[in-house]
């Protein structure tokens, strides 16, 4: 078993890290949060400090909120941990961020992955989290089974700076067709079409997508989508409009015309001014469904 050290013990660093522990490593975490590392205590070893947690590391995983706290932390990390030791981050960050760093790990001696992850809280805590992974070769076969502790899906996307590429591809896919499912079912709300009709219908032909069979917007079709207890997240629309911001930054860095990606963008942003940045991001349905 490997000695981790887990940095960022928030809603979906603390249940991996928990998941690390469970799998029989030796997980040492740290968090700014004095709740947080009291609940980590539990199942492993609560550090003072970034320098206390990762002094012998074989292996240090990062969950931080934004590109400019993995520059940060992982200065200090890199200042600190033992030669050799391999660094894995999970933030969703910027492509440019996550290039940058494992440049500075690389040239400082370590190997880095950039590993996003797909799945939420749930998946977090249940470790049937989607990995997408950049960096070395020999770096990603040595993060397999420590990424297999806490995820069911792990795909090698490319060099640095691939993972966090598919991640915001993917959510920015995600954003725009839970608009277009929103839309739908709230069309069919105004024509007096029921719910569980357009779902029957739809789950089975050209409108199929996860964001109609796994996580429907409207209340009724799928029991365990957040539609069904008053959109609370699951996935916050804070959290969507930040990957989709994320999408917007890449395709202007790098010419790409993402029209749909903005107009969801925007979307979500007039959500957030208007005070649901905590609800569930499919709680587009009901913003629609309510529009005059």
């Amino acid at each position: 078993m490997s000695h981790i050290s887990f940095i960022g013990l928030g809603n979906m660093g603390l249940p991996m890290a928990i998941n690390l522990a469970k799998a029989g490593h030796n997980v040492t975490g740290f968090d700014l949060s004095d709740a947080a590392l009291a609940e980590f205590a539990k199942y492993g070893t609560a550090a003072v400090s970034i320098p206390d947690a990762v002094c012998s590391a074989e292996i240090v995983v990062t969950m931080l909120p934004a590109g400019k706290h993995v520059r940060a932390v992982m200065a200090e990390v890199i200042a600190t941990a033992p030669a050799g030791a391999l660094l894995i981050d999970s933030s969703t960050i910027d492509v440019a961020s996550a290039r940058d760093v494992a440049l500075y790990a690389d040239r400082a001696g370590f190997a880095m992955l950039d590993a996003p992850v797909s799945g939420g809280v749930g998946g977090a805590a249940a470790g049937t989290l989607t990995f997408m992974v950049g960096g070395p070769d020999a770096a990603f076969a040595q993060a397999q089974p420590i990424l297999a502790a806490m995820g069911k899906t792990i795909v090698h996307c490319g060099e640095a700076g691939a993972g966090q590429a598919a991640k915001i591809c993917n959510n920015m896919i995600l954003g725009i067709s839970m608009i277009a499912v929103s839309e739908a079912f709230a069309l069919a709300d105004k024509l007096g079409l029921d719910h569980q009709k357009l779902f029957d219908v739809a789950s089975k032909s050209s409108g199929q997508c996860w964001s109609l069979t796994s996580y429907c917007p409207a209340p009724g079709p799928v029991p365990t989508s957040p539609a069904n207890r008053d959109w609370q997240p699951g996935f916050a629309v804070a959290l969507m409009l930040k990957d989709l911001a994320l999408s917007q930054e890449a395709a202007t860095a790098s010419g790409a015309d993402t029209k749909l990606g903005a107009a969801a963008t925007a979307f979500y942003e007039a959500l957030v001014e208007q005070g649901h940045g905590g609800r569930d991001f499919s709680y587009a349905y009901r913003a629609l469904s309510e529009a005059k």
